[in-house]
C-alpha cells in the first residue's frame, strides 16, 4: 500500500485546512492509499522517511535533499475533485502505482505542478490566496488593537493630546505597527509563494515601496508578482560552481532580486499604481455623496467579489482610509458584506442542508464563527466547488448588505471589530441596524442558494 503524505499549509484558513482534510481521507480507499497527515505546516523527518510521495496543498514548502516525490496543489484543486489529485499524486510512484489507480480518475496535468515544494508558476490566485492568508493575521490582530484604543479613548485616540495613554499606545502598535506591515506581508508572501524563501526580502520591500508610494494593497500585490516571477527566473539562471552555490539562496537571490524590484517599483509601477488607487478612492468618495445606495451596494460586489483578494482589499482601504476623517460609512458597509458571505452559507447550510454534503454542513458551523469575525475567505471552500451557483448568491447577499448599511447610516467606525464592537455605543451607532443589516443580506444568500443548487448525491 503506497503512503501519501499530505502536508496541508493554509494555517491561516482552518475551515479549508479541515474540509481538505476530510475529502482526501473519504477518497483514499478507493486507491488503496494509506494518508498520513502531516501534523504541522512543515512535516517532520520521521513523518518525510514513512512517505513514499508527498502532496503539498497551499503555500510551497522547502524541502530537504532526498525527500520523496512532490506535487503541489492548491486547496480549490482539491475541493473541487479529490480523487483527481490523488491519483496525479500516486502516478509520481511509478507504473505499479498508476495501473492500480487506473480507471478511478484521471491525472491532473502535474508537468508544472512536480517541483521540489514549489507551487504552479501558472496559478497566480493560489499565489495570491497565500499572500492574503498571511496578512490576515496583521489584519486582524491590528484592528482588534485599534478598536480597543477607541474604546478606551474615543476615535482620537492617535492624536498628539493624548500620547502617553493607553489608547494611543494600542494605536502605536495596532495602526502604526500591524497594519504598516500588511501590504508588506501581503508582497513578501506572494513571491515566497511563488519563488520559496529567497523570494521573501525582494516581495517585502517591493511592498513597503508600494505602500510608501501610496499605492496600497494592488501596488502590494503588483510589488509580489514581480518579486515573486523575477526571483524564480533568476534562481533557474543564476549557476556557481558547486562549493559556491550556497551563496545564491542567501546572498545573490535576494540582493538581485530586491534591486530589480525596488528599482522596477519605483521607476515603472508605483507612481501608475498609486494614481489608479487615488482615482478610485475619489470616485468612490463622490458617489458617497451623490448616491449612498448604490456605493453601498458596490462596495458589497467587491467585498463579495474575489472572497479576500485584490477586489475585497480595496474597498476595505478605501473604508479604512476614510475613518481618519471620521466618514465612517464605507468601512460599516464593507465590513458588514465582508461578514454576509461566510454567514450566509452557514445559515443556508442549516436551513437547506439537501443542498449540501455532509463534509459541507459540518465545515458550516465553523464558517459562522469565521463570518462574525469578519474573515469572508471562511466561504471560498463552498464557492471553489460550485462557483457558478454559489457565488451570484454571495454577491447579491453582500450588496443588499452594503448598500442597507449605507442607506440607513449605521458606523462602526473601527478597521476591524465586526460582532465584538457591537456592545460598544462609542463605537458603533445603531447596532441592531447593522445586525439587522446583516441578517437580511445573509437570509438572501441562503434563500439564492436553496434556488439555484441543486440537491447533494
Amino acid at each position: 500500500m503506497a503512503h501519501v503524505l499530505v502536508v496541508i499549509r493554509c494555517q491561516a484558513q482552518p475551515v479549508i485546512s479541515e474540509l481538505v482534510a476530510d475529502v482526501l481521507r473519504r477518497a483514499a480507499p478507493d486507491f488503496e492509499a494509506k494518508l498520513l497527515i502531516a501534523q504541522s505546516a512543515t512535516p517532520s523527518v520521521n513523518e518525510l522517511v514513512d512517505a513514499d510521495a508527498i502532496l503539498v496543498v497551499g503555500a510551497a514548502l522547502d524541502l530537504p535533499a532526498g525527500s520523496p516525490p512532490t506535487l503541489c496543489l492548491a486547496p480549490e484543486t482539491i475541493l473541487t475533485d479529490p480523487s483527481r489529485a490523488l491519483v496525479s499524486a500516486m502516478a509520481l510512484l511509478g507504473d505499479k502505482v498508476r495501473d492500480m489507480a487506473n480507471g478511478l480518475a484521471e491525472p491532473l496535468d502535474t508537468e508544472n505542478n512536480t517541483r521540489n515544494g514549489s507551487a504552479d508558476l501558472a496559478d497566480p490566485y493560489h499565489h495570491l490566496l497565500t499572500g492574503v492568508s498571511f496578512m490576515l493575521p496583521f489584519v486582524v490582530a491590528g484592528g482588534l488593537i485599534v478598536a480597543l484604543a477607541f474604546c478606551l479613548e474615543g476615535l482620537s485616540a492617535g492624536e498628539a493630546s493624548h500620547r502617553g495613554t493607553l489608547g494611543w499606545s494600542l494605536i502605536q502598535i495596532g495602526g502604526k505597527g500591524a497594519f504598516v506591515l500588511m501590504v508588506p506581508v501581503l508582497a513578501g508572501y506572494i513571491a515566497y509563494s511563488l519563488a520559496g524563501r529567497p523570494g521573501i526580502a525582494p516581495g517585502m520591500v517591493g511592498g513597503m515601496i508600494a505602500a510608501n508610494m501610496a499605492a496600497s494593497f494592488l501596488g502590494g500585490i503588483v510589488a509580489g508578482f514581480i518579486a515573486g516571477y523575477g526571483t524564480a527566473w533568476l534562481a533557474r539562471r543564476l549557476h556557481l560552481p558547486r562549493h559556491l552555490q550556497g551563496l545564491i539562496p542567501i546572498v545573490l537571490l535576494p540582493f538581485l532580486g530586491t534591486l530589480a524590484t525596488g528599482l522596477i517599483m519605483v521607476y515603472v509601477i508605483g507612481a501608475p499604481v498609486a494614481f489608479i488607487m487615488e482615482t478610485t478612492a475619489h470616485w468612490l468618495t463622490g458617489m458617497q455623496s451623490a448616491s449612498a445606495l448604490l456605493l453601498g451596494s458596490l462596495i458589497g460586489l467587491m467585498t463579495a467579489f474575489d472572497l479576500g483578494g485584490p477586489m475585497n482589499k480595496t474597498a476595505y482601504a478605501f473604508g479604512t482610509t476614510l475613518i481618519g476623517t471620521n466618514v465612517c460609512g464605507p468601512i460599516t458597509a464593507a465590513m458588514a458584506a465582508g461578514m454576509t458571505p461566510p454567514l450566509g452559507v452557514s445559515l443556508a447550510t442549516w436551513w437547506f442542508g439537501d443542498r449540501f454534503s455532509e463534509e459541507e454542513r459540518h465545515a458550516g458551523k465553523a464558517t459562522a464563527i469565521l463570518g462574525m469575525a469578519f474573515m469572508t475567505e471562511g466561504a471560498i471552500p463552498f464557492a471553489a466547488r460550485d462557483p457558478l451557483r454559489v457565488m451570484p448568491a454571495l454577491m447579491a447577499g453582500s450588496a443588499l448588505t452594503g448598500a442597507l448599511t449605507m442607506a440607513m447610516a449605521s458606523a462602526q467606525c473601527v478597521p476591524h471589530g465586526e460582532v465584538f464592537t457591537l456592545p460598544f455605543k462609542q463605537l458603533v451607532s445603531q447596532p441592531l441596524m447593522f445586525a439587522a443589516n446583516v441578517a437580511l443580506g445573509c437570509i438572501l444568500t441562503a434563500l439564492m442558494l436553496r434556488a439555484l443548487k441543486r440537491k447533494a448525491s
